[in-house]
C-alpha cells in the first residue's frame, strides 16, 4: 500500500481543499399554495407538483423517492396499521369485560341488598327534609 514519504502542510491541504464548496439547494414557491419547496419535487404542504394534485397518503412521502422492491416485499409481510389496532381494541375489550365480570362476582348479594336499604334510607332523609 502506497504510503506518503512526508506530511501534507496546512496550505497545501487547504489549496487541494479549496474547491470542497457546499451549494445552496434550489428552491422556488409553490404555485398553489406560495410555499418555499426544492426544485422537482412535490409541495410537502399542499401535495401539488407543477399545478396537479399528487396523491399521497403522508405529506412527507412526497419528497421521497421510490424505494427498492425489496423493501416493498418486506412491508407486504408485515401487519397493516388498521389491522393492529383493531386486534388492540378486541384485546381492550377483553379485558374490560373480564374486569366487570371480577367485579361482578367479588360484589355478593348482600352488598347490593345494603345499597338497596341506603338508598331508602337517603330518600326518606330527602322527604323529612322537604317538609
Amino acid at each position: 500500500m502506497a504510503v506518503p514519504k512526508k506530511r501534507t502542510g496546512h496550505s497545501a491541504q487547504g489549496h487541494r481543499r479549496s474547491n470542497w464548496k457546499a451549494t445552496k439547494p434550489e428552491t422556488t414557491k409553490c404555485p398553489n399554495c406560495g410555499e418555499t419547496v426544492l426544485t422537482h419535487t412535490v409541495c410537502t404542504s399542499c401535495g401539488y407538483y407543477k399545478g396537479e394534485p399528487v396523491r399521497l397518503k403522508d405529506k412527507e412521502a412526497a419528497a421521497v423517492t421510490e424505494k427498492p422492491a425489496k423493501k416493498a416485499a418486506k412491508k407486504a409481510e408485515a401487519p397493516k396499521a388498521e389491522e393492529v389496532k383493531a386486534e388492540v381494541k378486541t384485546e381492550e375489550t377483553k379485558v374490560e369485560e373480564t374486569k366487570t365480570e371480577e367485579v361482578k362476582a367479588e360484589t355478593p348479594a348482600e352488598t347490593t341488598e345494603e345499597v338497596k336499604e341506603e338508598a331508602a334510607a337517603e330518600e326518606k332523609t330527602s322527604e323529612e327534609k322537604a317538609e
